[in-house]
């Protein structure tokens, strides 16, 4: 053990010691544990620091973007709107698919299945 731990480690102890953790936000509630498993561990760190500053991948903003449009489309009754967002879906899919088609062509081939699952 380092120095930097020990002072770490007594610092937590005289904290808790205080109450200093006895109202933090979600204290006696489950953590929600994030199942990264289909992630490469050497790729893990990163995609949780873009996850938690707001960031998201192309390819779910794309997603995000075509179940917006599906959504509307359901509830438009005006044709030319109908035909309109019809194109931009046709539009939004062909993007994602090019972009997905390109990034497995990059993915090492044993990812490839693991991805095409989580895709689905």
């Amino acid at each position: 053990m380092d120095i930097a731990w020990l002072i770490a480690e007594d610092k937590i102890r005289t904290a808790i010691k205080n109450g200093e953790f006895n109202d933090l936000p979600g204290k006696g509630k489950r953590q929600k544990l994030e199942d990264l498993s289909s992630i490469p561990e050497e790729l893990r760190i990163a995609y949780k620091i873009l996850k938690n500053s707001g960031y998201l991948p192309e390819e779910t903003q794309l997603k995000k973007e075509l179940l917006t449009l599906e959504e509307i489309l359901e509830n438009c009754n005006d044709k030319e709107d109908r035909l309109h967002i019809k194109q931009k879906i046709s539009a939004k899919q062909l993007k994602y698919d090019q972009l997905m088609t390109e990034r497995l062509s990059k993915q090492a081939p044993e990812y490839e299945e693991k991805i095409r699952r989580r895709l689905t």
